[in-house]
Protein backbone atom coordinates (compact mmCIF):
# COMPACT_ATOMS: atom_id res chain seq x y z
CA UNK A 1 0.00 0.00 0.00
CA UNK A 2 2.75 2.34 0.24
CA UNK A 3 4.38 1.84 -3.00
CA UNK A 4 1.35 2.14 -4.31
CA UNK A 5 0.51 5.95 -2.73
CA UNK A 6 -2.36 4.67 -0.10
CA UNK A 7 0.31 4.91 3.30
CA UNK A 8 3.17 6.71 4.02
CA UNK A 9 5.55 5.80 6.56
CA UNK A 10 7.34 7.45 9.23
CA UNK A 11 10.15 5.70 11.17
CA UNK A 12 11.48 6.57 14.73
CA UNK A 13 14.05 4.51 16.17
CA UNK A 14 12.85 0.86 15.37
CA UNK A 15 9.57 1.65 15.03
CA UNK A 16 7.45 2.50 11.89
CA UNK A 17 4.16 4.22 11.90
CA UNK A 18 1.80 4.52 9.18
CA UNK A 19 -0.61 6.88 7.85
CA UNK A 20 -2.90 8.39 5.44
CA UNK A 21 -1.54 10.18 2.78
CA UNK A 22 -3.82 12.58 0.55
CA UNK A 23 -4.95 10.63 -2.24
CA UNK A 24 -6.12 7.97 0.71
CA UNK A 25 -7.97 10.59 2.71
CA UNK A 26 -10.03 11.95 -0.20
CA UNK A 27 -10.94 7.96 -1.22
CA UNK A 28 -12.07 7.68 2.58
CA UNK A 29 -13.95 10.76 2.90
CA UNK A 30 -15.67 9.90 -0.53
CA UNK A 31 -16.51 6.36 0.84
CA UNK A 32 -18.04 8.24 4.25
CA UNK A 33 -19.99 10.50 2.65
CA UNK A 34 -21.78 7.65 -0.36
CA UNK A 35 -22.16 4.91 2.88
CA UNK A 36 -23.24 7.50 5.57
CA UNK A 37 -25.05 10.26 3.36
CA UNK A 38 -28.67 9.43 1.45
CA UNK A 39 -29.04 10.27 -1.92
CA UNK A 40 -32.36 8.46 -2.34
CA UNK A 41 -34.45 11.67 -1.21
CA UNK A 42 -37.34 13.53 -4.07
CA UNK A 43 -36.04 12.85 -7.74
CA UNK A 44 -36.65 16.01 -10.07
CA UNK A 45 -37.27 13.40 -13.14
CA UNK A 46 -34.01 14.14 -14.66
CA UNK A 47 -31.45 12.61 -16.17
CA UNK A 48 -28.11 12.81 -16.37
CA UNK A 49 -26.58 11.37 -20.09
CA UNK A 50 -23.04 11.11 -20.49
CA UNK A 51 -21.54 9.43 -23.92
CA UNK A 52 -18.05 8.72 -24.64
CA UNK A 53 -15.82 8.31 -27.43
CA UNK A 54 -12.45 7.09 -26.46
CA UNK A 55 -10.09 5.72 -28.77
CA UNK A 56 -8.89 1.93 -28.94
CA UNK A 57 -5.22 2.57 -27.96
CA UNK A 58 -6.61 4.19 -25.38
CA UNK A 59 -9.06 1.61 -23.99
CA UNK A 60 -7.82 1.52 -19.79
CA UNK A 61 -9.04 4.62 -19.75
CA UNK A 62 -12.13 3.72 -20.77
CA UNK A 63 -12.20 0.29 -18.60
CA UNK A 64 -11.02 3.38 -15.42
CA UNK A 65 -14.19 5.87 -16.96
CA UNK A 66 -16.98 2.76 -16.78
CA UNK A 67 -15.42 1.86 -13.50
CA UNK A 68 -15.67 5.18 -11.80
CA UNK A 69 -19.40 6.18 -13.62
CA UNK A 70 -20.52 2.78 -11.59
CA UNK A 71 -19.30 4.33 -8.31
CA UNK A 72 -21.29 7.92 -9.09
CA UNK A 73 -24.30 6.07 -9.98
CA UNK A 74 -24.52 5.82 -13.87
CA UNK A 75 -25.57 2.75 -15.48
CA UNK A 76 -25.40 1.53 -19.24
CA UNK A 77 -27.87 2.71 -21.65
CA UNK A 78 -25.62 1.51 -24.60
CA UNK A 79 -21.99 0.79 -25.05
CA UNK A 80 -20.85 4.60 -25.30
CA UNK A 81 -24.38 6.21 -23.34
CA UNK A 82 -24.64 6.05 -19.48
CA UNK A 83 -27.46 7.47 -17.66
CA UNK A 84 -27.84 9.09 -13.96
CA UNK A 85 -31.08 10.40 -12.20
CA UNK A 86 -28.75 12.34 -9.36
CA UNK A 87 -26.84 15.30 -9.66
CA UNK A 88 -23.80 14.84 -10.36
CA UNK A 89 -22.08 17.03 -12.53
CA UNK A 90 -19.31 18.70 -10.68
CA UNK A 91 -17.93 14.54 -9.79
CA UNK A 92 -17.97 14.02 -13.53
CA UNK A 93 -16.50 17.45 -14.11
CA UNK A 94 -13.54 16.36 -11.93
CA UNK A 95 -13.50 12.36 -12.95
CA UNK A 96 -13.32 13.67 -16.86
CA UNK A 97 -10.99 16.40 -15.70
CA UNK A 98 -8.04 14.16 -13.58
CA UNK A 99 -8.30 11.40 -16.10
CA UNK A 100 -7.69 13.88 -19.49
CA UNK A 101 -10.35 12.65 -21.58
CA UNK A 102 -12.63 15.96 -22.07
CA UNK A 103 -12.30 15.54 -25.43
CA UNK A 104 -13.77 12.95 -25.43
CA UNK A 105 -16.87 13.04 -23.21
CA UNK A 106 -19.96 14.75 -23.84
CA UNK A 107 -22.95 15.37 -20.90
CA UNK A 108 -26.53 16.26 -21.20
CA UNK A 109 -29.43 16.86 -18.79
CA UNK A 110 -32.97 15.17 -20.29
CA UNK A 111 -36.35 14.09 -19.55
CA UNK A 112 -37.40 10.53 -20.50
CA UNK A 113 -40.26 10.71 -22.84
CA UNK A 114 -41.01 7.38 -23.42
CA UNK A 115 -41.57 4.66 -24.92
CA UNK A 116 -41.27 2.67 -21.91
CA UNK A 117 -41.75 4.14 -17.96
CA UNK A 118 -38.71 5.48 -16.25
CA UNK A 119 -38.72 2.56 -13.97
CA UNK A 120 -38.31 0.13 -17.08
CA UNK A 121 -35.64 2.23 -18.17
CA UNK A 122 -33.63 1.78 -14.98
CA UNK A 123 -34.35 -1.85 -14.73
CA UNK A 124 -32.31 -1.95 -18.71
CA UNK A 125 -29.58 -0.54 -17.03
CA UNK A 126 -28.97 -2.01 -13.47
CA UNK A 127 -29.67 -5.54 -12.53
CA UNK A 128 -32.14 -4.16 -10.75
CA UNK A 129 -33.30 -8.13 -9.29
CA UNK A 130 -29.64 -9.26 -8.35
CA UNK A 131 -29.16 -6.03 -6.33
CA UNK A 132 -32.44 -6.32 -4.33
CA UNK A 133 -31.30 -10.43 -3.86
CA UNK A 134 -28.04 -9.03 -2.39
CA UNK A 135 -29.54 -6.59 0.27
CA UNK A 136 -31.92 -9.21 0.95
CA UNK A 137 -28.91 -11.29 2.05
CA UNK A 138 -27.42 -8.42 3.96
CA UNK A 139 -30.89 -8.15 5.62
CA UNK A 140 -31.20 -12.09 6.42
CA UNK A 141 -27.57 -12.25 7.88
CA UNK A 142 -27.36 -9.36 9.60
CA UNK A 143 -30.97 -8.64 11.82
CA UNK A 144 -30.38 -11.72 13.90
CA UNK A 145 -26.39 -10.71 14.71
CA UNK A 146 -28.06 -7.08 15.65
CA UNK A 147 -30.71 -8.70 17.38
CA UNK A 148 -28.55 -10.70 19.44
CA UNK A 149 -26.17 -7.86 20.25
CA UNK A 150 -28.64 -5.25 21.53
CA UNK A 151 -29.97 -7.70 23.94
CA UNK A 152 -26.91 -8.74 25.46
CA UNK A 153 -25.06 -6.79 28.25
CA UNK A 154 -21.65 -8.27 28.09
CA UNK A 155 -20.57 -7.17 25.17
CA UNK A 156 -16.50 -6.33 24.82
CA UNK A 157 -15.54 -3.45 23.19
CA UNK A 158 -13.35 -5.50 21.45
CA UNK A 159 -16.26 -7.45 19.83
CA UNK A 160 -18.10 -3.97 19.28
CA UNK A 161 -14.92 -2.86 16.64
CA UNK A 162 -14.59 -6.49 15.21
CA UNK A 163 -18.30 -6.27 14.48
CA UNK A 164 -18.24 -2.59 12.86
CA UNK A 165 -15.10 -3.57 11.08
CA UNK A 166 -17.29 -6.60 9.39
CA UNK A 167 -20.31 -4.75 9.08
CA UNK A 168 -19.12 -1.42 6.89
CA UNK A 169 -16.88 -4.18 5.12
CA UNK A 170 -20.19 -5.89 3.83
CA UNK A 171 -22.11 -2.87 3.13
CA UNK A 172 -19.80 -0.79 1.27
CA UNK A 173 -19.96 -3.60 -1.54
CA UNK A 174 -23.26 -2.29 -2.35
CA UNK A 175 -21.77 0.87 -3.42
CA UNK A 176 -19.72 -0.62 -6.16
CA UNK A 177 -23.14 -2.38 -7.59
CA UNK A 178 -26.03 0.01 -6.43
CA UNK A 179 -26.84 3.24 -8.35
CA UNK A 180 -29.43 4.36 -5.44
CA UNK A 181 -32.24 4.90 -7.38
CA UNK A 182 -35.28 7.18 -6.35
CA UNK A 183 -37.60 5.04 -4.85
CA UNK A 184 -40.40 5.78 -7.93
CA UNK A 185 -37.33 3.67 -9.91
CA UNK A 186 -36.57 0.93 -7.76
CA UNK A 187 -39.03 -2.88 -7.67
CA UNK A 188 -41.72 -2.49 -5.59
CA UNK A 189 -40.48 -4.25 -1.80
CA UNK A 190 -37.08 -2.94 -2.27
CA UNK A 191 -34.84 -4.56 0.15
CA UNK A 192 -32.27 -1.72 0.13
CA UNK A 193 -34.27 0.39 2.01
CA UNK A 194 -34.75 -2.02 5.29
CA UNK A 195 -30.65 -2.83 4.74
CA UNK A 196 -29.84 0.91 4.70
CA UNK A 197 -31.94 1.40 8.43
CA UNK A 198 -30.59 -2.14 9.62
CA UNK A 199 -26.58 -0.75 9.08
CA UNK A 200 -27.14 2.24 10.40
CA UNK A 201 -29.04 1.23 13.46
CA UNK A 202 -26.31 -1.51 13.65
CA UNK A 203 -23.41 0.95 13.21
CA UNK A 204 -25.03 3.31 16.19
CA UNK A 205 -25.15 0.47 18.47
CA UNK A 206 -21.06 -0.58 17.91
CA UNK A 207 -19.77 3.39 17.31
CA UNK A 208 -18.93 4.06 20.60
CA UNK A 209 -17.29 1.07 22.05
CA UNK A 210 -15.59 0.56 18.99
CA UNK A 211 -14.36 3.68 19.54
CA UNK A 212 -13.23 3.35 23.12
CA UNK A 213 -11.73 -0.11 21.87
CA UNK A 214 -9.64 1.40 18.85
CA UNK A 215 -8.27 4.15 20.97
CA UNK A 216 -7.22 1.96 24.07
CA UNK A 217 -4.92 -0.08 21.41
CA UNK A 218 -4.11 3.17 19.43
CA UNK A 219 -0.30 4.34 19.05
CA UNK A 220 -0.15 7.73 17.82
CA UNK A 221 4.06 8.61 16.59
CA UNK A 222 5.51 11.11 18.66
CA UNK A 223 5.03 15.05 17.70
CA UNK A 224 7.97 16.43 15.91
CA UNK A 225 9.04 18.87 18.85
CA UNK A 226 9.26 15.69 20.97
CA UNK A 227 11.29 13.62 17.95
CA UNK A 228 13.40 16.34 17.87
CA UNK A 229 14.43 16.54 21.47
CA UNK A 230 14.80 12.69 21.57
CA UNK A 231 17.11 12.66 18.50
CA UNK A 232 19.34 15.56 20.15
CA UNK A 233 19.14 13.65 23.20
CA UNK A 234 20.39 10.41 21.99
CA UNK A 235 23.25 12.63 19.47
CA UNK A 236 24.36 13.59 23.14
CA UNK A 237 24.69 10.66 24.39
CA UNK A 238 26.04 8.64 21.83
CA UNK A 239 28.41 11.18 21.54
CA UNK A 240 29.16 10.91 25.40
Amino acid sequence: MSQHGWLKVRRVGNRSYYGATNKTRRLLEEGERRIFANRTGPWDHQWRILVYSIPERKRELRTELRKQLAWLGYGPLSSGSWICPHEVESDVRALVDGMGISSCVETFTASHMGISSDRELASRCWDLEGIDRRYQAFVEKYRPLFEELTERRDVADSECFVQRFLLIHEYRKFFFIDPELPAELVPECWHGFAARDLFHAFHDRLADAANSYFDSVFDAPPRRKRLAGLEKAESGRLSA
